[in-house]
């Protein structure tokens, strides 16, 4: 036993096992490819709260890439008929989303004073802009060909969403699930322009209900619908948590990028996904 006052000895983590040379090897960082993201912070003005703006943005697209990652997989899960994974990946992003949520909190530290030190700086780049959210809606369901125009100065950016736009959504993977299952879904709405938005159906509806009044029967489709409620459900928090935050922002400004703002966050909010998994809920 060491002596009162007696300095002990500083761990050395090598004699553990760890490995600390890495001359060759590769490092945490290198894995990572640390260098280049913690570089990607480029403020461009003097005011210290810029950089929590910048990390906000930037660790929110990297969240929505992991989303667009596992949406993409659930897709072809359920077209697949392989549900179990398709079930864990919407989990997923949902819990992406919750996550993202939380996020608001910290950018809400930022007060309207701090924000107007750089928002000159920001010139007409907006959240609005964000293709990858893009991406996430057209995969969800809601596509808007008017949303593609601020994309066409990237075309490979543009054609990448236009290509998502004309591909089946994840509900669209779930109503033909629906169909092969037995259940009578109008042909009309697997047939249909999957490039427009999709619209309620009455057919897709009864479909849903039926499911819901007899879970047992149809155990795998009544969890697909909960995991899809559950997606829309986090997405819907998220979205709302965004309008509140540029609220306590900046009020009822412009948005940089040229839209009304918090009028047209709060329009976005009374977007439905998935419309027949809402509505069947007055019904039982």
């Amino acid at each position: 036993m060491s002596g009162k006052g007696e300095a002990m000895e500083p761990f050395d983590p090598a004699r553990d096992g760890a490995q600390m040379a890495f001359d060759g090897r590769m490092s945490y960082g290198d894995y990572l490819s640390l260098d280049k993201i913690l570089d990607a912070q480029k403020p461009l003005s003097e005011a210290h709260d810029e950089m929590l703006f910048i990390i906000q943005h930037q660790t929110s697209e990297l969240w929505m890439k992991l989303a667009i990652h596992e949406l993409v997989a659930a897709k072809a899960r359920i077209a697949n008929d392989d549900l179990p994974p398709a079930f864990k990946m919407l989990t997923r992003v949902a819990r992406i989303f919750e996550q993202l949520t939380g996020a608001w909190q910290v950018l809400r530290t930022m007060t309207p004073s701090e924000y107007t030190e750089f928002r000159d700086d920001l010139g007409q780049s907006s959240g609005f802009q964000s293709y990858q959210y893009r991406a996430i809606e057209f995969l969800a369901g809601n596509k808007n060909a008017a949303m593609l125009r601020p994309h066409q100065h990237v075309p490979e950016t543009y054609q990448w969403l236009d290509g998502l736009r004309h591909e089946t959504s994840i509900y669209d993977e779930a109503l033909r699930l629906l169909a092969r299952s037995g259940l009578a879904v109008d042909p009309a709405v697997l047939e249909r322009d999957l490039a427009a938005p999709y619209q309620r159906d009455a057919s897709v509806h009864a479909a849903w209900l039926a499911v819901y009044r007899d879970p047992g029967k149809y155990w795998a489709l009544y969890d697909l619908a909960e995991k899809l409620v559950d997606f829309e459900d986090y997405f819907r928090r998220w979205r709302f948590n965004h309008v509140t935050t540029v609220e306590r922002v900046i009020g009822f400004k412009r948005g940089t990028g040229g839209t009304s703002g918090v009028s047209y966050l709060r329009r976005m909010l009374d977007v439905v996904l998935f419309p027949e998994l809402w509505d069947i809920r007055a019904d039982l």
